[in-house]
């Protein structure tokens, strides 16, 4: 049993809180950069679609990298990574070189820099309330609530930035946040073994970084993925949503800011409007969710957090209209990412979290970077408002239609018992073949944001 420290999990959920913040920033100042510096919805999208897809492809293989140098480290250099390129883009902006093409190659850097990173604070969140001797439970709903603040603070400060000072200068303060992530990771976890588990440490004898061995270990996550009906269903059905709310994040909302004259101010009101009621569902959630059945409170949620926000910038109403039906949309996405992280704590061993979460992250996030380009080209071609109503149609029918599977009866069954903070973990192979017949139940990450993204 290790000493107890609170240090870790304070250090895990403050670099989460900045780097997410750094992250809202940029959903608003780079698509509003870029469709004000180029005014083509079209090339807004493929700019979109150059940070996503990086983001997806190389999350998706780092997780046996990941398990084996320590998410601590690939946390705080990634973290380096992503601010040094955001800082390029303004700095080449400002003496006034920077071309389209390469704008799409240091977003492209900074994709693939934050895929592993952001899945390294994931991972270390239930190891580090392990040090805390915190609840998992608990510290899924802190995480959650850090990621919904986030979420909160990051639009406000993004527009209030881009609407006085400009996209550039948010572009910086976005660089900030990114360094001020990696600063937190090295001082408040100073060493590698205040984020792994007791028994986690690799032995260079045996678990060495050949090729045969990342793919065996790689194979195990898909492996343990394919035998759980559930999460894959969750996976598929997230995996769609995450595209409608692509599309809507990085180019149906600014396009709607900008034809109705509203500007970008209300880009971040409405998200703070989201963010803030989301905080609120997050804290009711995690007071009295677990009393109620998850699945039809899953599912209420996603009715509220869907398809209302489409329709409602589909049609000329005030933007106090605007900003409630955000706030209804907020508080019912409060709910939705604590069951996920519930079902991820239950379902997943803890010696496969760092695959199975990023072939899961990967997974669900794949339609991500093509949001925002099949969006632009749509609205390029169609209009607004017609695909505003077809967003708000396909994510009604998405989220209502899966739910008669019935493998999402699985939800509501008594969780397992989680296994204890000193337990050696087993072999990787045998935690995943475990875990299909019902054994080997170690909870693994669940945070905020595992199977969902930050749309809404």
């Amino acid at each position: 049993m290790t000493e107890r420290s609170r240090r870790p999990l304070a250090g895990v959920l403050a670099a989460m809180a900045v780097s997410l913040t750094g992250t809202r920033i940029s959903a608003i100042a780079l698509p509003w950069f870029v469709l004000v510096t180029t005014g083509s919805t079209a090339r807004t999208g493929l700019v979109a679609l150059c940070e996503m897809a990086p983001y997806v492809l190389v999350k998706a293989f780092t997780g046996p990298l990941v398990d084996r140098i320590g998410p601590r480290t690939v946390s705080w250099i990634t973290d380096v990574v992503s601010a040094a390129a955001i800082a390029a883009v303004g700095l080449l902006h400002l003496v006034d070189v920077l071309s389209f093409w390469l704008l799409l190659l240091l977003v492209a850097v900074i994709g693939a820099a934050r895929g592993p990173g952001d899945l390294s604070k994931e991972i270390m969140v239930p190891v580090a309330a392990e040090r805390a001797r915190v609840p998992l439970e608990r510290a899924a709903g802190l995480a959650g609530v850090t990621e919904r603040l986030a979420s909160t603070v990051g639009p406000a400060a993004g527009g209030a930035v881009v609407a006085l000072l400009g996209a550039q200068t948010a572009l910086f303060a976005i660089a900030c946040c990114f360094a001020a992530g990696s600063v937190l990771i090295v001082l408040l976890l100073p060493g590698r073994r205040a984020t792994e588990p007791a028994g986690s440490v690799p032995d260079t004898d045996t678990d060495t970084a050949s090729e045969d061995g990342y793919w065996r270990r790689l194979g195990a996550g898909f492996r343990f993925l394919r035998r759980d009906p559930l999460l894959l269903t969750v996976i598929a059905m997230v995996g769609v949503t995450n595209l409608l709310d692509a599309a809507f994040a990085t180019l149906l909302l600014p396009v709607w800011a900008r034809e109705s004259g509203n500007g970008p101010g209300a880009i971040g009101l409405a998200n703070s409007a989201l963010g803030i009621a989301a905080v609120l569902g997050s804290l009711l959630a995690a007071t009295v969710a677990h009393r109620m059945r998850r699945r039809p409170v899953f599912f209420a949620g996603f009715l509220l957090a869907g398809a209302p926000r489409f329709l409602i910038l589909a049609v000329d109403v005030p933007l106090w209209a605007v900003l409630a039906v955000f706030a209804l949309g907020g508080f019912g996405a409060g709910f939705l990412n604590p069951i996920l992280g519930a079902l991820n704590f239950e379902r997943v061993p803890g010696e496969l979290r760092g695959r199975v979460n990023a072939l899961g992250d990967s997974l669900a996030w794949a339609g991500i970077p093509l949001g925002g380009l099949l969006a632009g080209t749509a609205v390029a071609s169609f209009g607004l408002v017609p695909v505003l109503c077809t967003g708000a149609a396909a994510y009604f029918l998405t989220t209502n239609l899966t739910g008669l599977r019935p493998e999402w009866r699985e939800m509501d069954r008594k969780p397992p018992r989680p296994r204890s903070p000193g337990d050696e973990p087993p072999d990787a192979d045998a935690g995943a073949d475990a875990a299909s017949d019902g054994r080997g139940t170690a909870p693994g990450p669940g945070t905020a944001g595992d199977l969902t993204s930050a749309r809404p």
